[in-house]
């Protein structure tokens, strides 16, 4: 188990420095000179060209240190990340990890309460269509798969707003000032993903009932709910885990429309407004900081596999 963790943590820390260097070059390969680029973010639009200098570019080019070696750039930016400095922004002045660490406990919950949402809509669905398959149960639990999937999540959020809210006054609509004002956002994003997961434990959950050894089981006089709780929906969440750390990584840097919809003061409408504002700081330090919670998530989702599934344990072992 130890071996396995610290192979996956290697793997997962090789990744994330390779994005790091992605990351660095992004400011120092968009077109133009990124310190012309930084000040034009500074100065009145209409005015930019004129009130820019030579030596505001030169006094910039060696405050940003572009002036020296480009590898010798990255350590030393290196370096500050490593610190927990991802620098200013340009637009607010003020340090970005002050700023993304008030927004990112609103994020956080926002991804989490989607989640809860999520699977307690899409576990139920999705053994019902396994355990149903072509009966009416089915059928009906696909078609609401279907509606979840297609529909917009800016327009179910409307009509979330305009059912709960306007109509029923049941719950707010904006901003993040009670613990129910989660509830609306997170229906939103957490039924639109629901769709596809159930519709993902659903086919996994067939395909692992179809195999030689259920089928066997079966034939010996296994009821066909025992064999599935039991022996099949283990195996079955392989791929609904994979999923599930692919979304929760998306939902951790996606959610911006649902964000915006409902004002709700997460880093999806901060990050929105830095590459509107072209505030390539902020942006870098938001690009990192989402590589980092995927390589964890990834890291989190293989140890669960081994608790899963045995033949991972298994291949370690061969491997071993």
């Amino acid at each position: 188990m130890l071996a396995y963790a610290v192979k996956r943590a290697f793997a997962g820390l090789s990744v994330l420095l390779g994005i790091t260097v992605v990351i660095f070059l992004m400011l120092r390969f968009i077109p133009g000179d990124p310190a012309t680029a930084v000040l034009l973010t500074m100065v009145e639009p209409g005015l930019a060209s004129a009130q820019i200098t030579q030596g505001d570019i030169q006094q910039m080019r060696e405050q940003m240190g572009l002036n020296d070696p480009l590898p010798e750039q990255y350590v030393k930016w290196l370096g500050r990340v490593v610190s927990g400095n991802l620098g200013t922004s340009l637009r607010s002045r003020q340090p970005i990890v002050d700023e993304l660490s008030v927004r990112l406990p609103a994020t956080l919950a926002l991804a989490g309460t989607s989640l809860l949402v999520m699977f307690v809509i899409a576990l139920p669905s999705g053994i019902l269509g396994g355990l149903y398959a072509g009966r009416p149960v089915d059928h009906a639990t696909r078609f609401l798969s279907l509606i979840g999937e297609s529909m917009p999540g800016f327009f179910l959020g409307v009509l979330l707003i305009y059912l709960f809210t306007i109509e029923l006054g049941w719950l707010p609509a904006l901003g993040w000032q009670r613990p129910e004002s989660i509830i609306l956002p997170a229906l939103t994003l957490g039924t639109g993903i629901a769709a596809a997961t159930s519709r993902l434990l659903r086919a996994s959950l067939l395909d692992t009932l179809s195999q030689p050894y259920m089928l066997m089981a079966e034939a010996k006089g296994m009821p066909r709910r025992i064999l599935l709780f039991r022996h099949a929906l283990r195996p079955a969440l392989i791929p609904v885990l994979t999923s599930a750390s692919l979304v929760a990584g998306g939902l951790l840097g996606g959610a911006a429309v649902v964000e915006t919809v409902f004002a709700w003061p997460g880093i999806g409408r901060y990050v929105i407004e830095a590459i509107s504002g072209r505030d390539y700081p902020v942006v870098q330090g938001f690009t990192l900081i989402m590589a980092a919670m995927f390589v964890i998530i990834n890291f989190t989702v293989d140890m669960l596999y081994r608790f899963l599934d045995p033949r991972v344990r298994v291949e370690e072992g061969n491997h071993g």
